[in-house]
This record gives structure tokens, C-alpha cells and sequence, in this order.
């Protein structure tokens, strides 16, 4: 069993996605190596939760109904929050990678990458760097050659 010192050094950190099927696929990529510390599948239950986790990384779904992500990472900027903003979504543009990053997020993941890139997002943004998923539509025609 790890002493308490151990798990204190794991990076802390919140999910949210309007998907239960995303948020328990983020848990296991993330469960060994991280202590997830709440899930919430909306945003203004992202914000409650950040003020009262106090996550290292937020693994933050760009679209939510009611208060988007991109809204929510902004939000919690202007709050004052440190904790790292890594985005989990299925757009794979570049014009949404830029809006993460003018939003506060440093990381940016897209779904289908999820198990390959998840994990090393959050160390990254744990260390203050970036990181970005190779797009989709890049790596589709490999994907498609290995069939």
C-alpha cells in the first residue's frame, strides 16, 4: 500500500464531460497514475468543484450544453484558479486549438486519442507544458492504410 506521502505527490485532478461513457474512459487512462478527485458532467458544476477540489489539472469537454468548456476555463481565469486547463474534445481544428489557448488551456486532446495521450497531457500540463494532440484527420489516411 503507498504511504500517504506518495499519493500526496499525484497530480489531483477534476474531469468533466456531458458523457458518462468519456468520463469513466478519462478515469481509467488516468487512475494509476493520477488521483482523480471529481467528475462532474457540466459546467457550472466545474466551477463549484475546481473552487472547492482544488485540482492540479482540470480535464475540461469543450462542448457542453448550458455553459461551454471554453466559457468554464475562462471563468475560472478570471477566479484566480492555477490549475492546469487540459481540453478533451472531438474537434480536431485548429481554429478550436486556438480558442483553447486563448481560453487558458494548455493541453488539448482530441477523444480519439484519449487512451495514446490523455495521460501524457496532464503530466505536461502538471510541468507547465503544453501538449496537443496530432489531428485526426492527419493520422486517418495511416489508420485507413492499416486496415
Amino acid at each position: 500500500m503507498p504511504s500517504s506521502a506518495a499519493s500526496s505527490n499525484l497530480t489531483r485532478v477534476l474531469l468533466v464531460d456531458d458523457s458518462e461513457i468519456m468520463l469513466t474512459c478519462a478515469r481509467a487512462a488516468l487512475t494509476h497514475d493520477c488521483t482523480v478527485v471529481g467528475a462532474v458532467k457540466d459546467g457550472l458544476q466545474a466551477l463549484e468543484a475546481a473552487r472547492r477540489l482544488h485540482p492540479d489539472v482540470i480535464v475540461l469537454d469543450i462542448s457542453m450544453p448550458g455553459m461551454t468548456g471554453l466559457e468554464v476555463a475562462s471563468r475560472l481565469r478570471a477566479e484566480g484558479s492555477t490549475a492546469a486547463v487540459v481540453f478533451l474534445t472531438v474537434h480536431d481544428d485548429e481554429d478550436f486549438v486556438l480558442a483553447a489557448k486563448k481560453a487558458g488551456g494548455i493541453g488539448y486532446v482530441v477523444k480519439l486519442r484519449l487512451a495514446a495521450d490523455l495521460l501524457h497531457a496532464v503530466e505536461e500540463a502538471r510541468a507547465g507544458r503544453s501538449f496537443v494532440s496530432p489531428f485526426s484527420r492527419a493520422t486517418a489516411p495511416v489508420a485507413q492504410a492499416a486496415h
